[in-house]
């Protein structure tokens, strides 16, 4: 799905071959700073390499209208922004900047549910907690039905309880709709019990590929 062909960011990120599969998940592990979301940006066309390649679907993404491509691939970044107004329009506003059709409520409370978010649609945003607001970003994310999400620790807020339940909730939902997920994690322990394939990145190269067995899910 992803190939990056000598890659190179600043001093950040060296990077001279990575294929990264289709409907998977991949996990990015590394202590902070080795380039992990450097890494995501990339992907994202958020930032361009200074030299090298990196293709998504055989299509070379300088080639790739911006647009279109964020689109298809989704970031949520650690620091999600949180919008004026309820929880309802948080949902909703992801799918107005792509241009989507608006969803029915029933779908929304359905994301809410997926998230771990027991609040109304007409709660207001702001008095939410940070987990709280990182499980709505994440909900917005997931209305738009992306082929890629890219995420950066996407649970870095939340308790252990809470985290495993919404990484189930995301790899499985990753799974049935045959999604793209690459997320970064502090956690070893969630790459190693969820991840398709571990890449561990150190000081700005990729240190490690672990392929590991589907078996887990069949």
């Amino acid at each position: 799905m992803f190939l990056l062909k000598k890659v190179k960011y600043k001093h950040i990120l060296d990077i001279q071959h990575l294929s990264i599969r289709e409907n998977k998940i991949t996990c990015i592990v590394g202590e902070s700073g080795s380039g992990k979301t450097i890494l995501l940006r990339l992907l994202n066309k958020l930032i361009s390499c200074d030299s090298g390649e990196i293709y998504y679907k055989e299509q070379e993404l300088s080639s790739i209208y911006s647009i279109d491509l964020r689109r298809k691939i989704v970031m949520l970044p650690q620091q999600a922004a949180i919008f004026p107004g309820n929880i309802r329009d948080n949902l909703l506003i992801g799918l107005k900047f792509a241009e989507q059709p608006i969803v029915h409520d029933s779908e929304l409370q359905h994301t809410l549910k997926m998230v771990h978010l027991k609040n109304k649609l007409d709660d207001p945003s702001e008095t939410l907690s940070g987990g709280e607001k990182q499980r709505l970003a994440l909900g917005r994310i997931i209305l738009m039905k992306p082929e890629v999400f890219l995420l950066d620790e996407p649970s870095s807020a939340l308790d252990d309880e809470t985290e495993r339940i919404i990484i189930e909730q995301l790899v499985a939902y990753t799974k049935e709709n045959q999604k793209s997920l690459i997320m970064v994690t502090h956690s070893r322990n969630i790459a190693q019990t969820y991840a398709d394939d571990i890449i561990e990145i150190h000081n700005g190269t990729i240190a490690h590929f672990q392929e590991v067995s589907d078996e887990r899910y069949h």
